[in-house]
């Protein structure tokens, strides 16, 4: 992994997670357990009402902490309720923490690569459905990282799992003196989260 994210992951795994949170979290690893204990792809697809800050940020840390302590054959994606577009302050938010990440295309919903490590597959993170071609239709865990997406989305289909994982929208700092503070707060929260989850499966 590139050396400023690994440091920054130091930091990460030296946040105490609460005993409130860790009860949370627990379904998300039993899914991940038990999909590895069965040797099958593990499939994750973090759900945010616009796929543009909270549930990337879940994605991308998500796949990153599985890389870190090699479980393999985990594929993470993120998709909302309606399509709109990457967040830029959550990719300066990485970008500060440590990754790679590249503009590929000039749009109004632009696609971004993203990369923890320099012979790693980046990630793609770009706005979405979740139930978008570019998302896994059966079989997956279905994490709603949002309130307002986990109630407004009943069913999920082809959802083996569905697993409210809620954080707060660090969306409320925007236009803000306050708003660098805040996405990298949330970042690193849903970091330290992510690591805790894939440190508790069996290697």
């Amino acid at each position: 992994m590139y050396l400023k994210l690994t440091k920054y992951i130091e930091e990460l795994l030296s946040i105490e997670i609460g005993e409130e949170r860790k009860a949370v979290l627990q379904p998300l690893i039993d899914f991940i357990e038990q999909k590895k204990r069965n040797q099958e792809s593990i499939s994750i697809n973090f759900i945010c009402t616009h796929n543009s800050r909270r549930s990337h940020l879940a994605q991308i840390w998500a796949q990153t902490a599985s890389a870190y302590f090699k479980i393999s054959n985990v594929n993470c994606y993120s998709g909302g309720t309606e399509a709109t577009a990457l967040f830029p302050k959550v990719a300066e938010t990485l970008m500060e923490a440590g990754f790679h990440i590249w503009k590929l295309s000039e749009s109004e919903n632009p696609v971004y690569a993203v990369k923890y490590s320099e012979n790693a597959l980046p990630v793609l993170g770009f706005s979405k459905k979740y139930d978008d071609h570019f998302n896994p239709n059966t079989g997956f865990a279905a994490v709603m990282t949002c309130s307002q997406a986990d109630e407004g989305c009943p069913f999920i289909s082809g959802a083996e799992k569905r697993i409210p994982v809620t954080f707060e929208d660090p969306k409320i700092s925007d236009s803000t003196p306050e708003q660098t503070r805040i996405y990298s707060e949330r970042s690193l929260q849903i970091g330290a989260e992510m690591f805790y989850v894939f440190s508790q499966i069996n290697h």
